[in-house]
């Protein structure tokens, strides 16, 4: 077995080695599995609810220690880590109410007794990506224990500690050690190895659409279930009749967000042309009061980007003659930093029609509100996206004429646990999150008793 050097993004000193895995030791760890799930889904679901409230309450009683950690691995600011760390037992408190609600259906047909029941499905694959390490990876295992289902998560190779240490704290609290495991590993042999095992009965893989695709068309082999949580180019759409100051101070944190590394950021501004020019007045102070610094600094709102390569990635979007408005400030010396930065590019630049997964907005005027759609929807993703508007009507009818899965209205909301998740077109395919959720990770089985007439 090799390992890889995680380094802190921030001061890009040197944090530990992660031991990488190879697939014998994938195998190994899926027939553990399997053997474990088929105990947990024995259990009574009072029991399985149990399990999962006492590992919400290990997290919780860890939520600094896991902050601390995707402080030093991925840059995220101490607020922001904290949050992440607490919506972490959040969803596991939520799905904990999931074993004793997955209620089938009682169907009347004649001759007997038709009910359906949830299976789970059996060995769930997870495949989480860099930039929300731990909150992302909540989203998969906790509705897919909560059905039944035992679940090997493959975190991201840059990222991997907060995973790894809710591992852990998994058996921490009682979990089998089999049911819930951490494997750190080369996508191409730890992932490959998710799609390509049969026992692994769905794969969740969040990341690029590049990846992704390829990870459909593997599971196609075996006719393997997915959810695919892929990439995103959203639209933040201005109106001239909305609240142009509220629009242009929230607009920077719609995009720059976790240093922009979002599928979720509003990485394209539409803004009505007749307010074009003052809405840019207003979001150029917006922007420059971006807190950007030391992520274990409780004033920072954006830290580094996670790696140098990144770092090279998004710089490549910026060439010296870039269409360039206004830029905020950002750290000098060591770590990857990178200023929050406006472009006003042509409609047909890369910068528009390409994710870029940095803090790098495009600017972009329209005419009237079929133009504003038109434009929204010129995209292969379909993801989040914002409407700003006073007019209820014009809410109304944008918000059912865009493309993507998670629109908010006079906000940038995208994600509630509560609430379902994904995205349209190359965005991805199914939802997580959610009441349903559980259920995406079991068969519909229906069963029919007959029934014979009275002697």
């Amino acid at each position: 077995m090799t390992s890889s050097t995680l380094i802190n993004p921030a001061t890009e000193e040197v944090l530990r080695s992660v031991e990488q895995l190879d697939v014998d030791a994938v195998d190994d760890a899926v027939a553990r599995a399997k053997v474990a799930q088929k105990r947990w889904a024995k259990a009574a679901p009072a029991e399985r609810a149990a399990g999962l409230r006492a590992f919400a309450a290990v997290v919780d009683a860890h939520v600094d220690e896991l902050a601390a950690l995707e402080v030093a691995n991925s840059g995220h600011p101490i607020g922001n880590a904290e949050w992440e760390a607490g919506h972490v037992r959040d969803v596991l408190q939520f799905y904990s109410a999931s074993p004793e609600r997955m209620a089938g259906k009682q169907i009347p047909v004649a001759g007997g007794l038709d009910v359906t029941f949830h299976e789970p499905l059996g060995v769930v694959g997870v495949i989480t990506p860099w930039n929300f390490p731990m909150t992302i990876a909540s989203w998969g295992f906790a509705p897919a224990l909560a059905a039944g289902n035992a679940v090997v998560i493959k975190p991201a190779e840059w990222t991997p500690l907060t995973t790894i240490r809710l591992g852990e704290l998994a058996v921490e609290a009682g979990l089998d050690p089999d049911l819930f495991q951490v494997l750190p590993g080369r996508g191409s042999v730890v992932g490959e190895r998710f799609v390509t095992h049969p026992d692994v009965r769905k794969v969740v893989f969040t990341g690029s659409t590049e990846v992704g695709t390829r990870v459909m068309a593997g599971a196609a082999a075996q006719v393997k279930r997915v959810t695919l949580e892929l990439g995103g180019k959203s639209a933040n759409i201005v109106f001239d009749d909305c609240d142009l100051e509220k629009a242009a101070a929230t607009a920077p944190y719609g995009v720059f967000d976790n240093a922009g590394q979002d599928c979720c950021a509003r990485s394209r501004i539409l803004v009505q042309r007749n307010v074009f020019d003052r809405f840019m007045e207003l979001l150029e102070p917006a922007v420059a009061g971006v807190a950007v610094g030391d992520p274990t600094d409780r004033g920072t709102e954006m830290g580094p980007l996670v790696s140098k390569p990144h770092w090279e990635s998004v710089r490549a979007y910026v060439p010296d003659d870039a269409p360039v408005a206004f830029r905020g400030s950002a750290p000098q010396g060591p770590g990857y930093w990178f200023a929050p930065t406006v472009l006003t590019p042509q409609r047909t630049d890369r910068t528009v029609t390409e994710e870029i997964f940095g803090p790098v907005v495009a600017v972009l005027p329209f005419d009237d509100e079929a133009d504003a759609i038109d434009l929204a929807n010129d995209s292969p993703y379909g993801l989040s996206g914002s409407i700003w508007t006073d007019n209820l009507s014009r809410a109304m009818r944008v918000s059912r004429a865009v493309e993507a899965g998670n629109l908010s209205v006079n906000s940038h909301s995208s994600v509630r646990y509560n609430t379902p998740f994904g995205g349209f077109k190359q965005s991805g395919l199914g939802r997580e999150l959610g009441p349903d959720a559980p259920l995406h990770f079991t068969e519909t089985k229906n069963v029919f008793y007959a029934v014979s007439e009275e002697s």
